[in-house]
């Protein structure tokens, strides 16, 4: 069964059966890349743990409509965006915040193996380079490429086009190659 598929039927159960199997699995599946994403907008650990639980809350008190909703995944993202961005404003008695003003941090996951034969000081100059890319730019790397989220997907979260995405993506690997002088090649998922 496909992702797509199996995230369907996840829906369809929760909608349907009221099925809290299903729920603990989409629970299971989204919950650290959920949180990790919550981080890098608030910066604050319990935080992030309370807007991901609220916005899986939110999920089973609203599971009868849960089939209304098109891509699931995005919409997990969209909802945790939101709750968190709600949490800055409150913290920050602003009127709005864009992406631009946030500090986004980044976790190194560097676990498979050609990650691994990396020097240490290779290593460095990657994480040195992430950190200095801007904000927007580093937001849209993190989602892409740690997240694992499609082009459109990052788009549709973020509330910018995919054009926008790309180009962010084009700045950041342009900026960490140049950074470790290495020619950088992306891959383009839509």
């Amino acid at each position: 069964m496909s992702k797509l598929a199996y995230m369907k039927e996840i829906q369809r159960r929760i909608a349907l059966y009221d099925d809290e199997a299903a729920y603990k699995e989409l629970f299971c599946l989204f919950y650290k890349p959920l949180l990790r994403f919550a981080h890098t907008l608030c910066h604050s650990h319990e935080m992030s743990e309370e807007i991901v639980s609220d916005v899986f809350i939110s999920i089973w008190q609203r599971r009868a409509t849960l089939e209304e909703i098109h891509n699931l995944k995005v919409y997990l993202y969209i909802s945790t965006k939101n709750a968190a961005l709600k949490y800055l404003l409150r913290q920050q008695k602003r009127v709005a915040i864009t992406l631009d003003d946030l500090q986004v941090e980044l976790e190194s996951q560097y676990n498979n193996p050609e990650q691994l034969m990396m020097t240490a000081e290779m290593l460095a100059r990657v994480d040195q380079a992430i950190m200095h890319l801007p904000p927007r730019c580093k937001l849209v790397y993190k989602l892409i490429k740690e997240d694992g989220l499609r082009y459109k997907e990052v788009a549709e979260i973020l509330g910018i086009s995919v054009k926008t995405i790309d180009n962010q993506l084009a700045i950041a690997l342009g900026k960490i190659g140049k950074a470790i002088n290495v020619n950088l090649k992306k891959v383009i998922r839509f």
